[in-house]
């Protein structure tokens, strides 16, 4: 494997449609030889949503991090580690699937719940299926982004990001979702 694409953030092109990653914006949180794991950062799940703010009496917006493994609970915080079961995703935020210690660290309030974002499940890909994703242009990688992981983000960020790639991504910004409806 000559590149990684851990970091990055990949935005699907209006191909990929009818499925959770229409419109989807993913962080690739891990990428080797054996494959990729990514989360998509703008897609709520309202039911499990709901849920967790009658378990916790204050309101908690999980998000749909892909299609695999949806009974995994997944967190990106900002700061520093809680605990030594992380994976480091740049200086500011980190992954990690310990529940309770988040948990704990939020009753306690040594965390703030607006310095986590919660996910159900995840994306991941084969060995050499990203790459061949990215390949047939399913996928858009942007190199560089400024982006706080912890944010509530809806639809509107993919649209706001193929906006501020310009070109050609206006179009797709601006098109309907159901293309056929153009």
């Amino acid at each position: 494997m000559n590149y990684s694409y851990k970091g990055k953030i990949l935005i699907s092109t209006p191909d990929v449609s009818g499925d959770i990653f229409s419109r989807s914006v993913v962080l690739i949180v891990d990428h080797n030889e054996n494959g990729a794991f990514g989360l998509i950062l703008n897609k709520k799940n309202s039911d499990v949503s709901s849920s967790l703010k009658e378990i916790f009496g204050f309101k908690v917006d999980v998000y749909e991090g892909g299609p695999v493994e949806n009974d995994k609970i997944f967190f990106i915080v900002k700061g520093k580690p809680v605990n030594e079961f992380f994976i480091e995703i740049n200086e500011e935020f980190y992954l990690t699937e310990d529940v309770q210690t988040i948990v704990n660290e939020i009753f306690e309030q040594r965390l703030s719940p607006s310095d986590i974002k919660v996910f159900s499940g995840y994306s991941g890909w084969a060995a050499q299926q990203l790459e061949g994703e990215i390949s047939r242009k399913l996928w858009t990688v942007v190199e560089v982004y400024n982006l706080d992981y912890t944010l509530p983000n809806d639809q509107s960020l993919w649209k706001s990001i193929m906006q501020n790639l310009g070109g050609e991504f206006l179009l797709w910004a601006n098109a309907p979702e159901d293309i056929s409806m153009n």
